[in-house]
């Protein structure tokens, strides 16, 4: 294998969440409540790293360090103290334009956010703290520990859903992993070996380092560095489209993992045409598991069939860090936009992932690309954004995640809604009865500027519904805990556990009742 070295950098950190008390019953719904009351203290814990030059590998240093986090920055106007946010409204005054600052205040973030659990956030306080901070999905990549660990974060999670009444958080793994030693770092695919030959360009981390192929043994890979950097651990690797991809072994042990965890998500890597997902479905079935598959759209060979590979997922996330060590980089941005546009259409959820806070893996700031980034991606509609090594394995998980909920908030307040419909809506279920209810659903909300309230126990309505944008709030009251849960990753639902009475009117009512 190729003798570079990949050790995790591990530091952790605690920020007690700040919020504006709201008043309303219905408000109860606009942010989770507080459960984290117990603030620990920081642990400097020790961090490894190597650093790779140009054609020779450094050992590794290990150190520590230590870090502490005072407030999330920026701050969104819930989070103002009262003077500072009565200010801005007092600004608002002398302003000649309709949309000035917080002057179309969103109550509730639309968009959801995707936070990575790893070994920076993995314990019962930092899960607490990014619930109520910003995280709506915990995602857990199967390389950041063994099953017993992410069995633990699983329970924790699945702790505070039974607690949080008005809050809930589903559950994603993502099935690629490896392992590395202090000589070489792994590859999980069997075969790479065997699919790489002498003079082949690997690219690492989406193309940050670079490795010339220059021999192989029967089970390693020997490289010189061309491009080099700090490699860490979890690191994507890309032999130019050599690699065929299918479900490999240590695949099958974590989707097994995940069936008897009965997590929400599974997000399948490379996946280059629907034959994987149709594979990984079947065997759902058969286990009778509930169980949605996010396909990871970080292949150029999935280019072509990216309307099959949709059609047989149940949403994508787009992988632009891959995508773009694959593709030229102008690219990109384009088919971001394009992916989101065809989940949209088909009713699919659609995630946008990779590098949105990278700069705060070691910085307290963001900076104003990223920024940029995060609102480009609400305004085209994606259903949720996503941290990956920013809250997994780094200084600021709690600031990173605040930073993309106000980041998130900010943008769409400024998003105004139309009374005619995209063309390229309507169309996911167009021969279906609940795309009418669908749409005129929306056109009530997007008119008469209201919310709306569904009742599902499969989650069907609320998501249709969701791909629509409409411009109120879908409070989506189901009776199935597992519905709630998946309900959570859906831009713009607003998912509410409820039992259901065998009297529809008296349901209602209840329902009603909650909001009020």
């Amino acid at each position: 294998m190729a003798q570079v070295v990949a050790t995790r950098s591990i530091q952790g950190s605690m920020l007690s969440p700040n919020g504006r008390s709201l008043s309303t019953r219905s408000d109860k719904f606009l942010k989770p409540a507080s459960f984290a009351v117990k603030v620990l203290g920081n642990k400097a814990k020790r961090s490894g790293r190597v650093s790779l030059k140009s054609r020779r590998v450094v050992d590794t240093s290990v150190r520590s360090s230590s870090c502490v986090e005072t407030q999330v920055v920026p701050v969104s106007p819930e989070n103002m103290p009262n003077e500072q946010f009565e200010r801005l409204i007092e600004m608002q005054k002398f302003s000649d334009t309709s949309v000035g600052m917080w002057s179309k205040p969103t109550v509730r973030r639309k968009t959801k956010i995707v936070c990575t659990v790893g070994p920076s956030t993995n314990t019962r306080e930092m899960i607490w703290k990014l619930a109520e901070a910003a995280m709506n999905v915990a995602r857990m990549n199967m390389s950041h520990g063994d099953h017993a660990s992410h069995k633990k974060v699983i329970d924790l999670v699945k702790e505070y859903n039974a607690q949080s009444k008005d809050n809930t958080i589903a559950i994603m793994l993502d099935t690629k992993r490896g392992v590395s030693t202090p000589t070489c770092a792994s590859v999980n695919y069997d075969d790479f070996v065997n699919d790489v030959e002498a003079g082949d360009m690997l690219l690492v981390d989406g193309g940050m380092m670079s490795f010339m192929v220059k021999s192989k043994t029967k089970d390693s890979v020997k490289c010189e560095v061309v491009d080099g950097g700090e490699l860490k651990s979890r690191r994507h690797l890309n032999a130019e489209e050599k690699v065929q991809r299918y479900l490999q072994p240590l695949d099958w042990e974590d989707i097994k993992f995940g069936v008897e965890n009965k997590v929400d998500f599974y997000a399948v890597s490379i996946v280059k045409d629907a034959q994987v997902v149709q594979e990984l479905k079947n065997y759902l079935k058969g286990c009778d598991a509930d169980i949605h598959v996010i396909v990871k759209i970080e292949s150029a060979d999935s280019i072509p069939n990216l309307h099959s590979i949709i059609t047989a997922s149940d949403g994508a996330m787009v992988a632009r860090g891959d995508l773009g060590a694959k593709l030229p980089i102008e690219e990109v941005p384009i088919l971001q936009g394009k992916i989101i546009n065809l989940c949209r259409s088909m009713g699919k959820a659609v995630i946008v992932a990779t590098n949105m806070l990278e700069s705060m893996i070691v910085h307290p700031t963001p900076t104003r690309a990223e920024v940029s980034d995060i609102a480009i991606a609400v305004r085209e509609g994606a259903d949720a954004v996503m941290l990956s090594g920013e809250t997994a394995y780094e200084k600021f998980p709690l600031k990173a995640a605040g930073v993309m909920h106000t980041v998130a908030l900010r943008t769409e307040a400024t998003i105004t809604t139309s009374s005619e419909m995209p063309a390229n809506l309507g169309q996911a279920f167009k021969n279906h009865l609940s795309e009418m209810f669908a749409y005129h659903a929306t056109m009530m909300s997007n008119t008469l500027g209201i919310s709306t309230v569904v009742f599902t126990k499969t989650g069907f309505m609320a998501i249709l519904l969701s791909h629509y944008r409409p411009s109120g709030t879908i409070y989506a009251f189901t009776n199935e805990k597992k519905i709630q849960q998946r309900l959570a990753l859906y831009q713009g639902v607003c998912p509410i556990y409820m039992e259901f009475s065998g009297d529809a009117e008296e349901t209602f009512a209840n329902a009603l009742a909650t909001l009020l």
